[in-house]
């Protein structure tokens, strides 16, 4: 007698899936941004203050549920590495291409699967380990670059990790933290406290924010906007579900994401990063392979 094959499909994996593809258009369009002179600061500053103001309405939904003052060191230091995962990433992208800085973030699997079992916070099983492992040779065949115009492979590589190396511990850190808190009591104090370190930055900025140009307005509130969900979307997964390893591999998917985008709809960006040989997209695609390989290990 046959038995019909079941998969367990954890449906919450969805959520870091269309997270992936958010966040390259946030990438894209923080990067177009740059080209009317918004600049790493004030690109930081707008892009925090929106992730702090998405997620006010949930603090204020819990009626302020009293935690203990000494529990807010934590959303403090989360805070800490959250704006500098967001401002290593964005001088990436200004001078770099998304279509490398957004693969090489596929090394925050890698970083979060060891600070997982560095701090020892939940079970890493091992297809994620083997999952890690694809994520990471996606990660090369990605970045294979050929003939293609990249500008400052080396510093746009090195930024994105150390971007990836604060997110990563960020996450995992969430997932140790979150319990005691309880959901949604987490989160809101963290953006916020992003957000107040954020004024900070626009010392080093060449203008306040009334200075944008009106077109560049535009780019950097779409950006801030899909930057938001992205983060809100990841961040409320792993508070509620955890799993910080198995996130961030389907999270991973941005790789994916970055080729195809970049590839079909960069020119709705003025991105010229599409054009690229053949040798390059064939091992671009061997790179979705074994991403896409990474995930189903994870999802199945």
């Amino acid at each position: 007698m046959a038995y019909p094959l079941r998969m367990h499909f954890p449906a919450y994996l969805l959520i870091p899936l269309a997270c992936g593809f958010l966040y390259v258009v946030s990438m894209l369009a923080f990067k177009r941004a740059g080209d009317f002179g918004v600049g790493v600061w004030r690109t930081t500053f707008v892009a925090n203050w929106a992730c702090a103001l998405i997620f006010l309405p949930v603090w204020f939904s819990h009626g302020w549920a009293p935690v203990d003052w000494s529990l807010y060191w934590q959303p403090a230091a989360m805070a800490v590495l959250f704006m500098a995962g967001q401002i290593f990433i964005f001088l990436a992208i200004t001078h770099g291409d998304v279509s490398v800085a957004a693969p090489v973030m596929g090394v925050k699997v890698l970083l979060v699967a060891l600070f997982s079992a560095l701090l020892r916070v939940g079970d890493v099983p091992l297809k994620w380990w083997v999952a890690a492992g694809l994520s990471g040779a996606a990660l090369g065949l990605l970045n294979i670059r050929g003939g293609a115009p990249h500008r400052r492979v080396g510093t746009t590589v090195g930024l994105t990790v150390l971007s990836a190396a604060m997110y990563g511990l960020c996450d995992v850190l969430v997932q140790k933290w979150a319990p005691a808190w309880g959901p949604g009591n987490l989160f809101p104090p963290m953006f916020f406290i992003v957000g107040l370190y954020s004024f900070a930055l626009l010392a080093f900025a060449k203008a306040g924010l009334g200075g944008l140009k009106p077109g560049a307005w535009r780019w950097v509130g779409l950006g801030a906007v899909t930057n938001a969900l992205t983060n809100s979307g990841v961040a409320i997964t792993l508070g509620l579900w955890g799993n910080a390893t198995a996130v961030n591999i389907v999270y991973s998917s941005r790789g994916l994401f970055s080729v195809l985008i970049v590839w079909g709809l960069g020119h709705w960006f003025a991105n010229a990063e599409r054009e690229v040989g053949r040798a390059v997209m064939i091992s671009r695609l061997a790179g979705a392979a074994a991403m896409l390989a990474a995930i189903g290990l994870v999802m199945f």
